[in-house]
């Protein structure tokens, strides 16, 4: 049996004082810092067709037709890891397509067509088959064409067995759409989440350093990333955010405008049991979770309150920000 494998062995200190992702490894607050130094740099590039730049989880371009081109790009993470000690590869296709298609889907946009970037120390083509058969399958579901792509052999780069994924998407926003203003006193409607989805492994594969990967823990770990793009179709909503680096206290904030601040309330919704596991092994705080899982919810709406479905679940409201935090857990 294959146990998860980590960076630097856990030292005893952090596991009194309780473990952190930057301690993982991955220190979000130094890119955003970063971040903060190149947006001019990019900003540069961009001339008045660019409706929305670094920041919203889709950049949009202007078409002279009146609609937008939505376009994202990302990646898996050390899931990958996960995948790699499991010896389960479809599902890393279908996340990096999901995850990407979720991102476009917060501006409004369809999918048109989708990339991929797989690079690998040696080309294994039974791994590389599995991830494809992946991507194709998230792809059709989302009708979304896999237009292409580039697979990249770089021995010395990545050790023999690991590879890594990114994928691209564009989609279409059409003329005209107009979700209308986010104010004070709209609902958050929660689309609940199967597990960690594509963000916080390197904090969870630290918390289970060591451990026996167990077929029950794989599943875990491994759940797929789902589509909320149905789910979104569905409802009648005017921002989204989705949970994914940064967790909550990170993504919600993204569609909120300045001077307004969200309330959760945290027993609205289950939790499911993965983080109550990794919270309780790592001695992770709960801000520490909420700010980099997502902690059940994968996607967060902000909703007319005229407008929630009966069967809508419902998990807190937009409220007027007082202080220096945008999101309050209650």
């Amino acid at each position: 049996m294959s146990r998860l494998p980590l960076g630097s062995p856990r030292k005893a200190w952090e596991a009194a004082e309780g473990l952190s992702y930057a301690e993982a490894g991955v220190d979000i607050e130094a890119y955003e810092r970063v971040l903060e130094r190149v947006k001019p740099l990019i900003a540069a590039t961009q001339g008045a067709q660019v409706a929305a730049g670094v920041g919203p989880f889709a950049g949009l371009y202007q078409l002279p037709d009146g609609s937008r081109l939505a376009a994202s790009a990302d990646g898996v993470g050390t899931k990958i890891k996960v995948a790699i000690a499991a010896g389960r590869h479809r599902g890393i296709g279908v996340d990096i397509v999901n995850h990407c298609v979720n991102d476009i889907a917060c501006a409004g946009a369809r999918p048109l067509f989708f990339l991929d970037y797989f690079a690998t120390g040696k080309l294994d083509p039974k791994v590389f088959e599995q991830v494809v058969e992946g991507m194709t399958e998230a792809c059709s579901a989302a009708g979304c064409a896999l237009l292409g792509g580039e697979t990249a052999e770089m021995p010395g780069v990545y050790a023999l067995g690991d590879y890594d994924l990114a994928g691209f998407i564009v989609g279409v926003v059409d003329g005209g759409a107009d979700r209308g203003a986010v104010n004070e006193g709209d609902l958050l409607v929660g689309l609940p989440s199967n597990g960690l989805h594509t963000n916080g492994y390197s904090l969870a594969r630290k918390v289970f350093e060591g451990t026996p990967l167990t077929r029950k823990l794989a599943d875990q770990l491994l759940a797929p990333h789902p589509s909320y793009l149905d789910a979104m179709r569905s409802l009648r909503w005017k921002a989204a955010a989705h949970i994914t680096g940064g967790g909550i206290l990170g993504n919600l904030p993204r569609c909120l405008p300045d001077g307004l601040g969200a309330v959760l309330h945290r027993e609205r919704w289950k939790v499911p049991p993965i983080f109550g596991e990794i919270q309780a092994r790592g001695r992770v705080s709960a801000d520490e979770m909420y700010g980099t899982f997502n902690m059940g919810l994968g996607m967060i709406l902000v909703v007319d309150a005229k407008n929630v479905d009966a069967g809508s679940l419902v998990v807190g409201e937009v409220i007027e920000q007082k202080g220096p935090e945008r999101v309050l857990l209650r």
